[in-house]
Protein backbone atom coordinates (compact mmCIF):
# COMPACT_ATOMS: atom_id res chain seq x y z
CA UNK A 1 0.00 0.00 0.00
CA UNK A 2 0.89 3.34 -0.75
CA UNK A 3 1.05 5.67 2.09
CA UNK A 4 0.12 9.26 1.17
CA UNK A 5 2.93 11.88 0.85
CA UNK A 6 2.89 14.27 3.42
CA UNK A 7 2.51 17.70 2.24
CA UNK A 8 5.03 20.86 2.92
CA UNK A 9 4.79 22.55 5.56
CA UNK A 10 3.39 25.95 4.39
CA UNK A 11 5.13 28.80 5.64
CA UNK A 12 3.40 30.50 8.52
CA UNK A 13 4.90 33.79 6.83
CA UNK A 14 4.20 34.14 3.31
CA UNK A 15 5.98 36.89 0.92
CA UNK A 16 2.39 38.43 0.38
CA UNK A 17 1.93 38.74 3.58
CA UNK A 18 5.51 40.15 4.45
CA UNK A 19 4.93 42.79 1.76
CA UNK A 20 1.60 43.59 3.18
CA UNK A 21 3.14 43.88 6.99
CA UNK A 22 5.45 46.84 5.08
CA UNK A 23 3.33 48.36 3.29
CA UNK A 24 1.29 49.00 6.66
CA UNK A 25 3.54 49.88 8.70
CA UNK A 26 5.00 52.45 5.90
CA UNK A 27 1.68 53.80 5.83
CA UNK A 28 1.71 54.40 9.72
CA UNK A 29 4.92 55.96 9.37
CA UNK A 30 3.52 58.66 6.85
CA UNK A 31 0.50 59.15 8.64
CA UNK A 32 2.30 59.82 11.74
CA UNK A 33 4.51 62.18 10.27
CA UNK A 34 1.44 63.68 8.36
CA UNK A 35 -0.43 64.25 11.49
CA UNK A 36 2.86 65.54 13.30
CA UNK A 37 3.81 67.75 10.53
CA UNK A 38 0.05 69.13 10.77
CA UNK A 39 0.65 70.05 14.51
CA UNK A 40 3.76 71.24 13.93
CA UNK A 41 2.00 73.78 11.15
CA UNK A 42 -0.97 74.89 13.67
CA UNK A 43 0.00 77.72 16.11
CA UNK A 44 -0.06 76.80 19.55
CA UNK A 45 -0.79 79.68 21.22
CA UNK A 46 -1.27 80.43 25.26
CA UNK A 47 -4.11 82.46 25.85
CA UNK A 48 -3.04 84.21 29.33
CA UNK A 49 -5.23 87.08 31.13
CA UNK A 50 -4.33 90.41 30.86
CA UNK A 51 -1.76 91.28 33.65
CA UNK A 52 -3.73 94.77 34.59
CA UNK A 53 -7.96 94.34 34.64
CA UNK A 54 -10.55 96.29 35.93
CA UNK A 55 -12.56 94.33 39.38
CA UNK A 56 -15.30 96.14 39.51
CA UNK A 57 -17.31 99.19 41.81
CA UNK A 58 -15.48 99.29 45.44
CA UNK A 59 -19.15 98.94 46.54
CA UNK A 60 -19.08 95.97 45.31
CA UNK A 61 -16.83 94.21 47.94
CA UNK A 62 -18.03 94.57 51.46
CA UNK A 63 -15.68 95.35 54.79
CA UNK A 64 -14.04 92.44 55.85
CA UNK A 65 -14.10 90.13 52.97
CA UNK A 66 -11.65 88.31 50.89
CA UNK A 67 -12.84 87.92 47.03
CA UNK A 68 -10.81 85.31 45.19
CA UNK A 69 -10.83 86.03 41.76
CA UNK A 70 -9.79 82.40 40.18
CA UNK A 71 -9.49 83.92 36.33
CA UNK A 72 -6.49 86.02 37.79
CA UNK A 73 -5.09 84.02 40.74
CA UNK A 74 -5.75 87.10 43.37
CA UNK A 75 -7.62 87.72 46.27
CA UNK A 76 -9.19 90.89 46.52
CA UNK A 77 -9.01 92.13 50.38
CA UNK A 78 -10.91 94.75 52.11
CA UNK A 79 -10.73 95.54 55.51
CA UNK A 80 -10.96 98.94 57.81
CA UNK A 81 -8.12 100.26 56.30
CA UNK A 82 -8.83 99.86 52.35
CA UNK A 83 -8.43 97.25 49.37
CA UNK A 84 -5.11 95.08 48.78
CA UNK A 85 -4.68 92.75 45.90
CA UNK A 86 -2.57 89.60 46.77
CA UNK A 87 -1.43 86.65 44.88
CA UNK A 88 -3.02 83.56 45.30
CA UNK A 89 -0.10 81.58 44.11
CA UNK A 90 2.10 79.77 46.76
CA UNK A 91 5.61 81.19 46.60
CA UNK A 92 6.94 77.59 47.38
CA UNK A 93 5.44 75.55 44.07
CA UNK A 94 2.80 77.40 42.71
CA UNK A 95 -0.15 76.22 44.41
CA UNK A 96 -3.41 78.18 44.53
CA UNK A 97 -3.58 79.06 48.25
CA UNK A 98 -6.88 78.86 50.26
CA UNK A 99 -8.21 81.65 52.20
CA UNK A 100 -8.75 80.63 55.83
CA UNK A 101 -10.08 82.74 59.35
CA UNK A 102 -6.32 83.35 59.98
CA UNK A 103 -5.10 83.90 56.56
CA UNK A 104 -4.12 81.98 53.70
CA UNK A 105 -3.18 78.15 53.26
CA UNK A 106 -1.41 75.83 50.77
CA UNK A 107 -3.88 73.22 50.30
CA UNK A 108 -0.27 71.15 48.68
CA UNK A 109 2.56 71.50 51.13
CA UNK A 110 0.87 73.07 54.26
CA UNK A 111 2.32 76.24 53.87
CA UNK A 112 0.33 79.00 56.24
CA UNK A 113 0.36 82.89 55.68
CA UNK A 114 -1.43 85.94 57.66
CA UNK A 115 -3.94 87.80 55.81
CA UNK A 116 -1.36 90.44 54.61
CA UNK A 117 0.67 87.26 52.63
CA UNK A 118 3.46 86.95 54.99
CA UNK A 119 4.69 83.35 55.89
CA UNK A 120 3.53 81.91 59.28
CA UNK A 121 4.86 78.51 58.53
CA UNK A 122 7.20 76.86 55.61
CA UNK A 123 7.92 75.16 53.36
CA UNK A 124 7.03 78.50 51.26
CA UNK A 125 10.12 81.02 51.45
CA UNK A 126 8.86 84.16 50.44
CA UNK A 127 5.53 86.06 51.48
CA UNK A 128 2.45 85.99 48.63
CA UNK A 129 2.69 88.98 46.09
CA UNK A 130 0.94 92.27 47.07
CA UNK A 131 -0.21 93.73 43.81
CA UNK A 132 -0.65 97.69 43.08
CA UNK A 133 -4.59 98.50 43.42
CA UNK A 134 -5.98 102.02 42.15
CA UNK A 135 -9.06 103.15 40.91
CA UNK A 136 -9.43 104.60 37.28
CA UNK A 137 -11.41 107.99 36.20
CA UNK A 138 -14.95 106.24 36.40
CA UNK A 139 -14.64 104.64 39.70
CA UNK A 140 -13.49 101.08 39.21
CA UNK A 141 -10.85 99.20 40.90
CA UNK A 142 -7.88 98.25 38.16
CA UNK A 143 -5.64 95.66 39.62
CA UNK A 144 -1.78 95.29 37.85
CA UNK A 145 -0.15 91.76 38.47
CA UNK A 146 2.87 93.40 37.09
CA UNK A 147 3.59 95.98 39.09
CA UNK A 148 4.36 94.47 43.34
CA UNK A 149 4.47 96.78 46.32
CA UNK A 150 5.27 96.61 49.85
CA UNK A 151 2.90 94.65 52.06
CA UNK A 152 1.58 98.49 53.68
CA UNK A 153 0.42 99.62 50.41
CA UNK A 154 -3.37 100.10 50.61
CA UNK A 155 -5.83 102.13 48.61
CA UNK A 156 -8.38 104.02 50.77
CA UNK A 157 -11.62 104.15 48.81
Amino acid sequence: MNSPSPEAPKPSLTRRLFLGFNLTGIGALFAGTFVQTVRYLKPNVLFEPEPVFKAGAPDKYFEGTVTFLAKRSVFLVRDAKGFRALSAICTHLGCTVKPTPGGFDCPCHGSKFDPQGEVQSGPAPKPLACFEIRLTDSGELLVDTTRIVGKDFVLKV
